[in-house]
């Protein structure tokens, strides 16, 4: 990256730390991917139990090595041979677990997470239940502000993941929401209704009543979709 494009984004993820600092989040800056994981390591403890959600950041930057390195209690809901009901189990436990890990959609430079979920689980996650979250996301997911957060996940979240999981949907079709013809008009929730829609629930984290139960570690590089 040309170092004056690299000084624009550090001065970005800065001012974005700054805002999700106010907002009670506990803000962290990797340089890297590697960083990324040290960090990670750095936040939780050997035998606590972990969980995570459905995340290409994870696999992106090697988090998820970490987590099957058998230093903690690891509830994985995509290791090998696993059932849907056994899935589903993991979903209600996460709950539990000292450590959720995840990244999000987009990181608003106002200091807040935006995330869509299909089944739920993800962001249930996120709001309640775990004792501390972790957020980890590429600078590619930081956007100016709510607006720019929806057509992110429109044109870029989504259709990727419809790609990668053949959900069948129309974004998987034609690489973005159906909603995106209506132009100005189309509202956040507006899309498909087709079976393996994605974005059924909508979050928005911002201010948190819980100081730094939710860490956000900032990444300078591009990080899953």
């Amino acid at each position: 990256m040309d170092e004056h494009c690299k000084r624009v984004l550090e001065l970005r993820i800065q001012k974005t730390m700054k805002n999700l600092e106010k907002n009670n989040m506990k803000p962290y800056y990797a340089p890297t991917k590697e960083e990324a994981v040290k960090l990670v390591e750095s936040l939780m403890k050997e035998g606590e139990t972990i969980s995570c959600g459905g995340t290409m950041t994870m696999r992106d930057c090697g988090i998820r090595d970490l987590m099957l390195s058998g230093k903690y209690e690891f509830l994985d809901r995509d290791r090998p041979g696993i059932t849907p009901e056994e899935i589903q189990e993991i979903y209600r436990k996460a709950f539990w677990a000292d450590t959720y890990l995840t990244s999000a959609n987009a990181v608003t430079e106002n200091g807040e997470l935006f995330n869509v979920d299909g089944n739920s689980n993800r962001v249930a996650a996120i709001v309640f239940g775990p004792k501390s979250v972790i957020v980890v996301a590429g600078y590619n997911k930081i956007v100016a502000d709510l607006d720019e957060a929806v057509l992110r996940v429109k044109k870029i979240a989504a259709p990727a993941n419809g790609c990668r999981l053949h959900t069948g949907t129309p974004c998987e079709k034609t690489g973005e929401c159906i909603s995106c013809a209506q132009g100005k008009s189309a509202g956040m929730t507006d899309g498909c209704h087709s079976a393996g829609r994605m974005c059924c629930s909508y979050v928005v984290s911002a201010a948190q009543r819980h100081k730094d139960r939710i860490k956000v570690i900032l990444v300078g590089e591009p990080l899953g979709y």
